[in-house]
């Protein structure tokens, strides 16, 4: 691990901050460098409320949307939502589609089939919707780069409209509507949404349209909540709000759906790590291993006893894609061992039997393993196709197009990229990626970096410090969690290994004649022989709250130790 302190704001800008806010210097310190200078900008970050979002009909296209959708229910026409089969994609067509049914029956939903139509608009979804007398479609998360296929609906007389929020390619479809505020000629003021975020906006607006107010959505945010969490979008601005009061539903009116994915979970409140870990998989399970459209019916199901139905048979394709990760992943690393691969830039691997569904799953893995710039490849129909994840800072989208010579498509974001390719090419590809990959990233970029806010004794945590901590949640991309250093410190004879296989770590420290704290360090078993003996160390850590048998007490989350 390389650690990173963070560069000190400039003093005055913190001791002008923690006059105004009458907070330490080190709270000062945590917001500045999250871009919170001023009183108004700590408010709305401690304090955020729905009146900070922004009018939905400053997005480019959008009165266009709204006009077309209002034309549709008008003139009785048919509408069909249709979206990504991932958690962003399914929980935009559930949030859109029950809305819509709110106040019109003519409604119906469309997920692509992972295997057989690949990612995004297909044309068997558009010709479902021309046998079916659909004349307008609302594609949801996908659709920027769908040129063609949009061109094809046309054809038929069906109208789309694009809420969509990946990079737009050179050319905007010919769409009714294209709403994305990635687009270069929209100016909307926040342009991170997550496509359920893009989604919402659009019934924002559709409730302005029908006098409803920001209080009648809020149903919908425990969607909106779980798709940030997922899509791994920056936990800023609109983002924060919307996770934060999606968290709110979440923990006290969910949905039945939802209610029934977590009904087993005994934590008193969940957080957005939770919603990541424990409610995220299970939807993407259903688009993994069955098909999406399992996700949307739990999602729109009002019923309690149906969704616990649902949720149960989920649960089933979790466990089932738990079992495809770890025997894939264990193939891969076989894979690149036998190919003495190790000292590459990049990681590349195929096999025709992996399942296609956990190949993105799988390239995380070997990121996390490996460090570097993954793709992991299939075969689908007679194409291959591949999840690519890349490593901080390393722009594996650019990489891509780079190599697009070599590609039939592909699509994503900076971290995380979908493609194919025509088995001929696939050495070529390879070759062309690490070649791109090798002269383009920092040697830096291949060790992994911790950043560290501040360096802080023992002494500075105190339970006030703890309470202003916990009201910097939800935590996210561009609002991690704290982490700090402390140096010198020593074990008083408690630590030990904890789990099946000792992965863990469990001290108790001090510094100087410091008063002590519990610490944790989850996969860092491996450690122990550093802090035995009271052998001084350094430490990188977070600072959690543990609670045990009704006491609540600080306890640091070890992230790394040195000697």
């Amino acid at each position: 691990m390389r650690w990173t302190l963070k560069p000190k704001p400039a003093s005055e800008k913190v001791k002008a901050l923690a006059t105004e806010l009458k907070v330490d210097e080190l709270v000062a310190t945590l917001l500045v460098q999250r871009g919170i200078e001023t009183f108004e900008q700590a408010r709305q970050f401690f304090r955020p409320s729905l009146d900070d979002l922004h009018n939905p009909y400053l997005m480019k296209d959008m009165d266009k949307a709204v006009s077309r959708i209002e034309s549709a229910i008008a003139n009785e026409e048919n509408i069909l939502v249709f979206g990504d089969y991932d958690v962003d994609g399914t929980t935009a067509v559930s949030l859109v589609s029950s809305y819509l049914k709110s106040h019109y029956p003519n409604v119906a939903t469309y997920i692509p089939d992972r295997y057989d139509e690949g990612y995004g608009i297909s044309y068997k979804g558009i010709d479902f919707a021309e046998d079916n007398e659909f004349t307008l479609i609302i594609a949801l998360d996908c659709g920027i780069k769908s040129t063609d296929h949009i061109a094809y609906a046309n054809e038929r007389n069906i109208d789309f409209i694009i809420c969509d929020h990946h990079r737009p390619g050179d050319m905007l479809p010919e769409a009714i509507a294209v709403l994305d505020p990635k687009r270069e000629d929209c100016s909307y003021p926040y342009d991170e949404l997550c496509g359920c975020g893009v989604g919402f906006k659009l019934i924002q607006a559709l409730a302005q349209n029908r006098n409803q107010t920001i209080d009648d959505l809020l149903i919908y945010l425990d969607l909106v909540a779980t798709a940030i969490a997922a899509d791994i979008v920056p936990i800023t601005g609109e983002n924060r709000v919307l996770a934060k009061f999606g968290l709110e539903v979440i923990n006290t009116n969910p949905r039945p759906g939802i209610k029934a994915l977590v009904q087993n979970v005994k934590k008193k409140a969940l957080t957005i790590t939770d919603v990541v870990f424990i409610i995220a998989p299970r939807i993407n399970a259903a688009g993994r291993i069955k098909h999406g459209n399992e996700a949307v019916a739990l999602l729109t199901e009002y019923d309690l006893d149906q969704a616990e139905q649902f949720a149960s048979e989920i649960e089933k394709y979790n466990s089932d894609r738990k079992d495809l990760d770890k025997q894939i992943t264990y193939e891969a690393h076989a894979q690149i061992i036998k190919n003495e691969e190790q000292q590459k830039f990049t990681t590349v691997v195929y096999s025709e039997n992996w399942h296609k569904g956990v190949i993105g799953i799988v390239a995380s893995r070997l990121t996390e393993t490996y460090y570097r710039p993954t793709i992991v490849f299939t075969k689908s129909g007679d194409k291959f196709a591949a999840s690519a994840r890349s490593v901080k800072d390393f722009d594996v989208y650019n990489a891509l197009e780079a190599c697009a010579e070599h590609l039939e498509q592909f699509g994503g974001h900076m971290y995380a990229a979908g493609m194919t390719l025509k088995e001929e090419n696939y050495l070529a590809f390879k070759d062309a990626f690490e070649k791109v990959v090798s002269e383009t990233i920092h040697p830096d970029l291949l060790t992994p970096e911790i950043l560290i806010d501040a360096e802080i004794n023992l002494s500075d945590i105190d339970e006030r410090l703890v309470r202003l901590l916990s009201q910097f949640e939800p935590f996210g991309p561009e609002n991690m969690t704290p982490t700090f250093m402390t140096k010198n410190l020593k074990d008083t004879g408690y630590a030990k290994q904890l789990g099946k296989d000792d992965e863990h770590l469990k001290l108790f420290v001090k510094q100087n004649n410091s008063e002590g704290f519990g610490v944790i360090g989850f996969g860092l078993g491996n450690k122990l022989e550093l802090v035995k003996n009271q052998n001084p160390f350094h430490a990188l850590y977070c600072i959690d709250e543990n609670e045990f048998k009704g006491n609540v007490t600080a306890q640091l989350r070890l992230k790394d130790i040195k000697s």
